[in-house]
């Protein structure tokens, strides 16, 4: 049996090897298969693993729960200040970079996060699988965390809809041959997220990952919660780092939908589940230290 524990540092450390996986490849368009080469195709070069502010706004998530386990939207934004004016983010997205300005100069958490069709990013969704391992913490004062940078009902769905795949899991619900979609859907408000669920639920019997990812796979949560669930979905046929390889190969925001899916099959393997050369590289990352400290800190606590 897989102890709650474990369950939360597979998601944590594995998140992190989804992102820096992802980082390199991120909205990179593929190469077409009938270009000539008269020399010889050049050798492709691997990219350098990187954490990204996926995994470090994470972080500044999990440190706020170790100091407030009720995660008030004013803890988890000092936090986010601190490690904006720190240097501590890489790869800010604009919603989130508003967001922290304005947090800066003053602005109550309240008043800062962005409105409008532009506000539905994944930048909610990306840091919140922290708080999935955490009974206290009611949706509304989830739908406060995401407003902190992003004030739009679908980017609360899809950060309710990546708690919710994790709770399942936690309490070992996903069982037999359902897939996450179908077990979380019922749980979430009618929504355009909800509405790509319930047809990747029906896709998830004949369609794979690079075929889902035609759908739509870039940082409109929209796209991007829905195919990263679907992509965690299928850690029942093909080991994690197969399943990343097809997520990059499909191109879009691959450090986001990688640490996503991360997060989510990390809870469901444990850390223990995680291939070693994956901690390994990870662990060859000047930032490792920090995120352990944090991580197995807040581990505790679960």
């Amino acid at each position: 049996m897989i102890t709650k524990k474990e369950r939360f540092l597979g998601s944590m450390f594995l998140g992190a090897i989804g992102d820096a996986i992802g980082s390199g490849y991120e909205n990179v368009e593929q190469a077409e298969e009938n270009i000539f080469y008269p020399f010889g195709k050049p050798e492709e070069k691997i990219p350098d693993w990187n954490i990204t502010d996926d995994t470090q706004l994470t972080l500044a998530t999990c440190e706020a729960l170790i100091e407030d386990p009720f995660l008030d939207p004013q803890t988890l934004s000092s936090y986010f200040i601190s490690y904006f004016t720190n240097g501590m983010i890489r790869g800010i997205g604009a919603s989130t970079l508003k967001a922290f300005r304005e947090l800066q100069i003053g602005l109550d958490w309240s008043q800062t996060g962005r409105r409008g069709e532009y506000s539905a990013g994944n930048g909610a969704a990306m840091r919140i699988a922290p708080i999935a391992f955490f009974k206290n913490i009611s949706r509304e004062r989830i739908e406060q965390i995401c407003s902190i940078t992003h004030y739009n009902s679908e980017a609360y769905v899809g950060a309710l809809a990546v708690i919710l795949a994790i709770k399942t899991i936690i309490e070992e619900n996903w069982i037999n041959e359902i897939s996450l979609m179908e077990l979380i859907t019922s749980d979430l408000p009618d929504s355009k997220v909800k509405d790509r669920l319930l047809e990747l639920d029906i896709l998830s019997k004949t369609k794979s990952i690079t075929e889902i990812a035609s759908l739509g796979n870039d940082g409109y949560v929209v796209n991007s919660v829905p195919f990263s669930i679907f992509s965690a979905n299928m850690i029942k046929e093909k080991p994690i780092d197969v399943i990343f390889d097809e997520i990059i190969n499909s191109g879009g925001d691959t450090d986001t939908n990688c640490s996503i899916t991360g997060q989510i099959v990390g809870t469901y393997i444990g850390y223990n589940g995680i291939p070693e050369y994956l901690k390994d590289n990870l662990k060859k990352l000047s930032e490792y230290s920090l995120m352990n400290n944090i991580i197995n800190r807040l581990s505790e606590e679960v």
